[in-house]
C-alpha cells in the first residue's frame, strides 16, 4: 500500500510540474502574469480529478508489467 501511494503520488508530481512548465513557455501566460497566477491556474479540482485518474492508470499498468516480467 505505501508503495502505491508514493508512485501514484509521483506521477500526480510529475503531472502538475508538466502544467507548471507549460505555463512557462513561449505562449503562456507564467512569464507575464507571474508564479501565484500560475500555481492558481494550474491547482484546480478538474486537474486534480485528471491527475488522479491518469495516476491510477500508470500504477495498474506499472504493476502488471512489474508483475508480468
Amino acid at each position: 500500500m505505501r508503495r502505491a501511494l508514493i508512485e501514484v503520488g509521483f506521477i500526480i508530481f510529475l503531472f502538475y510540474s508538466n502544467l507548471l512548465m507549460g505555463e512557462f513557455e513561449h505562449s503562456g501566460l507564467g512569464r507575464v502574469k507571474g508564479l501565484d497566477w500560475a500555481l492558481h491556474d494550474i491547482f484546480t479540482e478538474f486537474n486534480f480529478a485528471i491527475a488522479l485518474v491518469a495516476a491510477l492508470i500508470g500504477y495498474i499498468i506499472l504493476d502488471f508489467l512489474r508483475a508480468r516480467f
